[in-house]
């Protein structure tokens, strides 16, 4: 205890040799009036107590009025460190909150993909001639447009094989492995698809862009504007690539083209497939369509024996109506040329006539001038060959004998 005192007299000595002059004195003066203080609040007088009172009411005043900046900051403090706390617990909330919506957003994927492959796989279980396939991205493709499938030749899958996104189209398979095949999409390049365009049931081919539409290359006939906006292209089954009325897309007339230009808008989104049908044929379907094609070959035969016969047929008749019209022509032919021949005759008969009218003058023309020679020769020759007592080796006047002998200028002929 002493030495506790000793140790503060020395450090008052200390602190009070330290000091200036005034400093010395309001040391002084601050002891002395807390002496004076300390020795009047021991005593128990009224008025010291009730000064006591006022001075601690003052003290206690003037605390409140010295602590309320104090105790303001502190607030002050206290609330900015709740707040931080609360920020932090805010930040983790909202941390846990976005959690939660990723967690959300995923549940709700994978209860729509549940309900997508639910709905494929009840249509896959109504359609037992599809089968279906996962979307694999095809990475070492040689074609612009392609996808790989999980399926292959273990699961029937062979070239040519048409590939659905439900019911619409989405391309063919160009190659075959066992667990996987590559599908060619409907959009590449390489692609064309036999289509008809309703309506009017228009023959077109699409061919695909390298997007994610096609466009119409060749109408059949002149039908290009027959086709009207948003008409609908479905496969023709023409060539046998694709079966018949499967959805293709609608037609979109490009404005400002020149000539026209038809754009075909795919029902199906390539970019966000992510399972397809692909149809196949079961061993129970194959021998069913084996027997359609023998009943389709037998009425196709059918149809072109028929259609044999009756070209046949129609030949026939063709050659008898030839015939006909030949014998017809053979006819009126033949009464022109017994027209004519009539005719002919009529002037043969006149020409022989007037041959026979021209030949007796020709005889008649003949015989004066043989007569005529007669009589010259008559002349010269009569003595000689007429028979007198003279001459006994001449022959009578007006005989033919001496007709003869004059014509033979008097040489007799016995």
């Amino acid at each position: 205890m002493a030495s506790s005192r000793d140790d503060f007299v020395i450090a008052i000595r200390s602190a009070f040799l330290k000091k200036s002059n005034k400093q010395k004195f309001s040391l002084l003066t601050l002891v002395f009036l807390s002496i004076l203080i300390i020795i009047l609040s021991s005593l128990d007088i009224k008025l010291i107590r009730q000064t006591k009172n006022i001075i601690n009411e003052i003290v206690y005043r003037s605390s409140l009025i010295v602590s309320y900046p104090e105790n303001l900051i502190i607030k002050s403090i206290n609330e900015i460190i709740d707040y931080s706390s609360f920020y932090e617990e805010y930040k983790k909330s909202i941390i846990e909150i976005e959690n939660l919506k990723s967690e959300n957003i995923s549940n709700k994927i994978i209860t729509s993909e549940n309900e997508e492959l639910k709905a494929l796989i009840e249509d896959y279980s109504l359609t037992t001639d599809k089968i279906l396939a996962k979307v694999i991205v095809d990475h070492n493709s040689p074609f612009l447009k392609s996808l790989i499938i999980n399926k292959g030749s273990k699961d029937n899958i062979k070239i040519g094989t048409n590939i659905y996104d439900k019911s619409y189209l989405v391309g063919k398979v160009v190659e075959v492995n066992y667990k996987t095949s590559r599908i060619l999409l409907i959009s590449d390049l390489n692609s064309n698809v036999p289509v008809s365009i309703a309506p009017g049931n228009i023959q077109a081919i699409v061919s695909g862009n390298g997007q994610n539409s096609g466009e119409i290359k060749y109408v059949k006939g002149n039908y290009l504007n027959d086709i009207i906006n948003n008409s609908i292209a479905y496969t023709s089954g023409t060539g046998s690539i694709y079966k018949s009325g499967i959805p293709v897309g609608k037609i979109e007339i490009l404005k400002g083209q020149d000539p026209k230009t038809l754009k075909v808008n795919f029902y199906s989104n390539f970019n966000q497939l992510k399972y397809v049908f692909a149809e196949v044929l079961s061993k129970k379907n194959e021998i069913t369509e084996t027997k359609n094609e023998e009943i389709v070959q037998t009425n196709n035969l059918t149809e072109e024996l028929k259609i044999t016969d009756k070209l046949k047929l129609d030949l026939l008749n063709e050659q008898i109506e030839i015939y006909t019209n030949t014998n017809l022509k053979l006819l009126n032919e033949n009464k022109e040329l017994e027209k004519k021949i009539n005719d002919l005759n009529i002037e043969l008969v006149n020409l022989l006539n007037t041959i026979d009218s021209q030949k007796n003058i020709i005889n008649q023309s003949k015989i004066d001038n043989i007569e005529l020679e007669f009589l010259k020769l008559n002349l010269i020759y009569s003595k000689k060959c007429t028979k007198t007592f003279s001459n006994p080796k001449g022959f009578k006047f007006g005989t033919n004998k001496y007709r003869e002998c004059v014509i033979n200028k008097g040489k007799l002929q016995w």
